[in-house]
């Protein structure tokens, strides 16, 4: 009798410990979302103990912001540009090393010193102090390019007058910090999504498949509707595009917020929309912003160059009608 009610007794404790740690290992998604850098955030990741990142995203997003936001006055981007000699963070470090490599390797066509030239459009982060023209567009190319920059034992080196913007580039960054928490959190699948800038980790625990992302169509009138649907596994995407962030002249036409390093006006480009993947959302946000630069064809041919990038582009054809152009294996 006595062995009877032993043996139930252990079989009643096994049950308990295995319910247990059932429940500790099923997997279901958190969801934290919020603003930042002027958009909006939002990150799904799925973690056995359910914890709430927010705290540590935060503390993150304002970090980067500390380091390189123009929009903060007692940033270290903001300090630069006003010639003050500090020593500048890692995180910075690293997003100017790989704005180097993104000025060489496109020729310019992304250049983190078109600063004062997107100011002067009224498209940055100081308001225009006097009407556009072709004369101030002259001047203030004397103080566009990066070649001018260099960076020393974490001190920043470069010409009065230089103003330095890593909007192209520094969303995609922290899209990355995110996930890179994540995974030093032992997680192992999770979608970060910041104003559209993506990083994603295995699977969609809640659906039971891979994540799904769409890019949209370039809508004008402010409308949502998607043109492709990807799966979207172990990647980073960006997406540049001209049909949100554009202003009218005087006549009633549109004029775009990527400039054209060259001549120091919008960007005359037939592409609308193109989006990146890339080995990092960093890198891809950064090419999609150059490529949106190019134009088609030229895009075209930089990308035939670059194999590891694959890139979805939206445009007008000749008679102002919309194409598609997959580059590089972007919905495989």
């Amino acid at each position: 009798m006595k062995l009877l009610f032993a043996l139930k007794k252990f079989l009643f404790v096994l049950c308990l410990v295995t319910f247990f740690v059932s429940c500790k290992q099923e997997l279901k998604n958190s969801k934290i979302s919020g603003s930042v850098f002027g958009t909006f955030y939002e990150i799904t990741y799925a973690s056995n103990t359910n914890e709430n990142y927010k705290k540590q995203f935060d503390s993150i997003f304002y970090i980067i912001n500390k380091s390189m936001s123009n929009y903060q006055p007692d940033s270290n981007i903001s300090k630069l540009n006003k010639n003050e000699n500090i020593s500048v963070d890692a995180h910075f470090v690293k997003v100017f090393k790989a704005s180097k490599k993104l000025y060489r390797e496109t020729e310019g066509a992304l250049d983190p010193t078109i600063g004062n030239l997107v100011n002067a459009w009224d498209f940055g982060s100081e308001k225009p102090k006097i009407k556009i023209d072709s004369i101030k567009i002259d001047s203030l190319l004397n103080y566009v390019g990066f070649n001018r920059v260099g960076l020393v034992d974490n001190y920043i080196k470069k010409e009065d007058g230089v103003f330095i913007d890593f909007n192209a580039i520094a969303k995609g960054y922290a899209v990355d910090v995110i996930g890179e928490f994540l995974e030093a959190k032992s997680v192992k699948n999770y979608m970060v999504n910041i104003g559209g800038e993506l990083r994603s980790k295995g699977v969609n625990v809640d659906k039971k498949k891979n994540w799904t992302v769409g890019v949209e169509n370039p809508n004008f009138d402010g409308s949502q509707s998607t043109n492709t649907v990807i799966e979207f596994k172990d990647k980073a995407m960006a997406t540049s595009g001209t049909y949100r962030k554009f202003k009218l002249d005087e006549n009633g036409n549109r004029y775009a917020h990527i400039i054209n390093t060259k001549t120091g006006y919008p960007s005359k480009t037939n592409i609308l929309s193109v989006s990146v993947i890339a080995e990092t959302c960093m890198m891809a946000d950064g090419y999609a912003t150059a490529l949106q630069a190019m134009g088609v064809k030229k895009a075209d041919y930089f990308l035939a160059k670059h194999p590891e990038l694959k890139a979805y582009i939206i445009f007008e054809n000749d008679k102002q009608e919309l194409e598609v152009l997959d580059v590089n294996g972007f919905k495989e």
